[in-house]
């Protein structure tokens, strides 16, 4: 199962509060999230958002940028979640292949996002055999709110923001790619505000668990 969203929708706090939810039913369950940058396997991923490999995100190209994601996360399934995972213990993940069908797709004009979700999908779940999740869920926080809740995070310092977290126009894009992805893979999508108001926190869990 995966929660997914783009930067500030809420998707962390939401993870948790799911995660603990599960727990309190007694359900038998691992969270994961990604990028996992406390490990060695992630260190393109960080030179990537910080700015080493390119000024902008799309000065790296969709398929070596989704590659390096795709990479972390074999290493974190075949090191620390496989075990589990075989042995039947349900698995909630904080982003997962499903980011690179929003941020990496995102790079491509539109009339190659069905060759590179095709692309994409072959190469995460057959090639390299990722599980495929059984749900994903897509967290839709409005741009506005999500980039405010993202300078609150950093203190109200904009230059925290990584290649992604500054771009808007890029970050519109990949909104457009998680709604194209969303009709096509039959994702659940989450409406996370009203207008220009969140909705409460409690609602939305409420609706997560719902679909979960």
């Amino acid at each position: 199962m995966v929660l997914e969203g783009l930067d500030g929708s809420g998707k962390s706090t939401q993870f948790k509060r799911i995660l603990q939810r599960f727990q309190q039913e007694g359900k038998k369950v691992r969270g994961i999230s990604f990028p996992d940058y406390q490990e060695p396997s992630s260190a393109l991923v960080r030179m990537y958002l910080d700015g080493e490999l390119g000024d902008s995100a799309d000065q790296v190209n969709a398929y070596a940028a989704s590659s390096f994601y795709a990479v972390d996360r074999y290493a974190s399934f075949v090191r620390h979640w496989k075990k589990d995972y075989e042995a039947g213990t349900w698995i909630l993940s904080a982003r997962y292949t499903t980011s690179n069908l929003i941020y990496q797709m995102a790079k491509l004009p539109r009339e190659q996002w069905g060759e590179f979700l095709t692309w994409l999908l072959d190469y995460e779940y057959e090639k390299l055999g990722l599980p495929r999740p059984d749900r994903v869920i897509f967290l839709d926080m409005p741009l506005e709110i999500s980039q405010n809740l993202l300078l609150s995070r950093y203190g109200g310092d904009p230059s925290k923001k990584d290649v992604h977290e500054r771009d808007n126009r890029y970050l519109r894009q990949c909104r457009e790619c998680a709604l194209y992805t969303a009709e096509r893979l039959d994702w659940v999508v989450i409406p996370c505000a009203h207008g220009n108001e969140i909705l409460p926190m409690d609602t939305i869990t409420q609706e997560i668990w719902k679909q979960l």
